[in-house]
């Protein structure tokens, strides 16, 4: 009966961890050697956990608007750099630049590295 309650656990920590890893591995969606600068309006943010995210509308190549959904890290992680949702959203409708890495299916998503918002103040994910 020892061995059983041993076996399980063992089980369930390797299948918990699995899942974190699997969850928090963004290399695998996201591509760190073709980094983007993304210039844009800011258009929504969704302030929850486990990340936030933002909508940001940015000029293509040849004029066209195109919508990027934009991946960062636990709302915690902006409070450490004393920024907030209400940051975000008083940014909404102006120009930010974001630093990100795409996503490596080719859509316009991605995970930021770094944002400028539009009075200056830079929030980098480190």
């Amino acid at each position: 009966m020892k061995y059983k309650i041993s076996a399980s656990l063992a089980l369930g920590i390797m299948l918990a961890a699995g899942a974190a890893w699997a969850h928090h591995s963004s290399r695998v969606y996201f591509d760190a050697t073709k980094r983007v600068k993304l210039t844009g309006t800011l258009t929504k943010v969704d302030w929850r956990n486990p990340h936030i995210r933002f909508s940001l509308e940015v000029k293509g190549d040849q004029g066209q608007v195109e919508s990027w959904v934009i991946a960062g890290g636990p709302p915690n992680l902006m409070a450490n750099h004393n920024i907030s949702k209400a940051d975000f959203q008083k940014a909404i409708g102006q120009t930010v630049t974001v630093e990100a890495d795409p996503a490596r299916d080719g859509s316009p998503s991605a995970e930021y590295w770094k944002i400028t918002f539009p009075d200056g103040r830079v929030v980098a994910a480190v």
